[in-house]
């Protein structure tokens, strides 16, 4: 049977003498992502069960399994990220009479769409329901439907055979190595660079600055002065850094899982896995990666904080998966992570949570979480957006959630304010009166922080907002030093 095969201008200008057929590949070529990674990551999310049906596509061949996903699912072509450099190129040639032709493994479904997405291309060789067109089988069809020669552009070693028959070369950001090889036994018509994956790129798909909330951890070695004795630094490195390098992992995945919405998002679009700077399977990888070395860093802390760890990745999957598409039932959901966190620590600790800690850590996360959701809203609201996509959320639900937000910070203040009078705490600080002042400081900050959101200034999450904001940083310090004086001044 013959590769699929779609003239979209069957009567338009021939080719010129001197300018043969230039043939170009889709994934890493035209696209910096894998369409068919990209395709499996939709079938999970969409049809978990049907994982367990991959293998046996796969024993049918390629070409096989790649047209029963297509049948289920399909990426959405629109947003899919292009090398603009090549793109440019490829009209340039086009506004000059050359023939364009998509010659791609990707399933025909997917390539049919791309070339109708940008419209340049005379026509389409792609992968049918019998033929994966990869490798020698694309050469042959190459070699069939232009016998006269052709240039090709790719991008791996799986395109060394097509180099080798061809008449040009064109080069797309492929490996130093095969970039050698080829440089060895063919004239190069042109090359387009590789943008660098550099350190800020991966820094920016671990949300490093999103570690900054893993310092929750240290909640109850601060609210039981538990620093003023010996032996908690060693367990608390650990379990930070144990919960760090797991977050990151669940930020890999959570971002491949939801590639589809981010590129519809006006910032997430910008996200390494959404535009394409990091490719699925190096994600997939260093994902694994720091979840062993996640659970081995717990497991030095404690079988019980290990636990935790297990506990909490659990829980941010089932919300990273699910529950994040239901409206509140996320935000609650943030809370709970969020006082996970400090339940954590005092594990890593061999300490018991204080039932005061656990309601103010509650009511406090719960409004972070509705300050985040608000913030979102409101920047939608400002590109003339009705709702949220991939969240149960709608730009009219702000008359409902901002009072519900200030609702709940100040829910937070009152349990502070009943804890201030609280027996055990009279029993323990020396000076409890002086806590008041840490109250005056939790009301400035969260207030802060709605104003901030009510401006469209929150644009981070609330806790890294903290850090990075000088007067939430200076509110926050004065709130510790008062915890502090009320303790040890008598």
């Amino acid at each position: 049977m013959k590769p699929h095969v779609n003239f979209s201008n069957e009567d338009g200008p021939s080719c010129r003498t001197s300018d043969l057929p230039l043939v170009v590949d889709l994934d890493g070529t035209l696209t910096p992502t894998d369409t068919l990674f990209e395709s499996v990551i939709m079938l999970i999310k969409r049809f978990p069960l049907m994982v367990l049906l991959l293998p046996f596509w796969l024993m049918r061949g390629r070409a096989v399994m790649k047209s029963r996903i297509a049948h289920y699912v399909q990426p959405r072509v629109s947003s899919l990220p292009l090398r603009q450099d090549v793109v440019d190129f490829l009209v340039a040639e086009k506004a000059r009479g050359r023939t364009l032709v998509l010659a791609t493994a990707a399933h025909h479904s997917i390539a049919d769409a791309v070339a109708a997405r940008l419209g340049i291309f005379d026509a389409v060789l792609a992968t049918t329901d019998r033929v994966n067109l990869k490798g020698k089988l694309k050469l042959a069809a190459l070699q069939q439907h232009y016998p006269q020669g052709f240039v090709y552009a790719g991008d791996c070693s799986a395109d060394l055979p097509i180099w080798a028959a061809a008449q040009g070369v064109i080069l797309v950001g492929v490996p130093a190595s095969v970039g050698k090889r080829v440089r060895n036994k063919h004239a190069v018509e042109r090359e387009f660079v590789a943008s660098q994956r550099g350190l800020v790129t991966w820094l920016k798909a671990l949300r490093v600055h999103q570690w900054a909330k893993n310092l929750l951890l240290l909640a109850p070695l601060l609210t039981g002065f538990v620093f003023l004795e010996s032996g908690w630094m060693v367990p608390m490195i650990l379990a930070i850094g144990s919960f760090c390098l797991a977050a990151s992992a669940t930020y890999l995945v959570n971002d491949l899982w939801d590639l589809d919405s981010d590129r519809a998002h006006p910032r997430k679009c910008k996200r390494p896995f959404a535009a394409a700077s990091i490719g699925i399977a190096q994600g997939l990888g260093v994902a694994a990666l720091l979840l062993l070395s996640a659970f081995v860093m717990a497991a030095l802390v404690s079988a019980s904080f290990a636990g935790m760890l297990a506990l909490y990745l659990v829980l941010t999957s089932a919300y990273s998966w699910s529950l994040k598409r239901y409206v509140l039932i996320d935000v609650i959901m943030l809370s709970v992570l969020y006082t996970l966190r400090i339940v954590a620590g005092a594990v890593a600790l061999d300490r018991a949570v204080s039932s005061w800690l656990l309601a103010f850590s509650v009511f406090v996360f719960l409004g972070l979480a509705l300050v985040k959701r608000c913030s979102e809203l409101v920047s939608m609201q400002k590109l003339n957006l009705h709702a949220a996509h991939g969240r149960d959320y709608r730009i009219a639900d702000l008359v409902v959630l901002w009072p519900f937000g200030c609702a709940t910070s100040v829910a937070a203040v009152v349990v502070f304010g009943l804890f201030i009078s609280a027996p055990e705490t009279v029993a323990r600080y020396g000076s409890p009166e002086l806590l008041w002042l840490s109250a005056l400081g939790l009301v400035y900050w969260q207030a802060r922080m709605w104003i901030k959101t009510s401006r469209g200034e929150m644009h981070d999450d609330p806790l890294v907002f903290t850090i990075r904001d000088q007067g939430s940083r200076i509110t926050v310090l004065l709130i510790v030093a008062s915890l502090l004086a009320a303790h040890l001044i008598a």
